[in-house]
């Protein structure tokens, strides 16, 4: 699926390299949340994050605004749990006829961390399974 990234995501693509030396391949800016994900190739998460988090509070105060990483995969069922980590995803089902995902969460404390306080980690999934699965899936649904 093609994807189009634009000037300011391009900017913060290339300030995420500058600051932490590891590299994005796509980058999201999320207006509802106020917050920039990262779409983080394989392997560089490490990087990303930086020792106890600092690359991403450094990110936080020169961008001004909240950043959200997720690391990507092509296996669309490892992708989603990346997207919901640091939740305990055991596994998700797709409703062929209407699209929707079912995502099954461990327990009741994940299940918490899987909706984010808001909605935002819902949202966040349905932005990146939208943008790189595109209409084939529907709405995601915990439980």
């Amino acid at each position: 699926m093609q994807r189009v990234i634009g000037f300011k995501e391009r900017r913060y693509i290339e300030e995420l390299r500058i600051l932490t030396k590891s590299t994005a391949l796509d980058c999201i800016i999320d207006d509802s949340f106020d917050r920039i994900i990262y779409i983080i190739k394989k392997g560089d998460m490490g990087f990303a994050i930086g020792r106890s988090g600092e690359n991403i509070k450094k990110l936080n105060r020169v961008l001004g605004k909240k950043v959200e990483m997720v690391e990507e995969s092509e296996d669309r069922e490892e992708f989603i749990k990346n997207i919901f980590k640091p939740a305990k995803i055991s596994g998700f089902s797709v409703d062929d006829d209407s699209g929707k995902i079912m995502v099954h969460v461990d327990n009741k404390t994940d299940l918490g961390k899987a909706i984010g306080r808001g909605g935002c980690n819902v949202e966040k999934a349905r932005l990146l399974v939208l943008r790189y699965f595109g209409n084939e899936v529907g709405d995601i649904i915990l439980n």
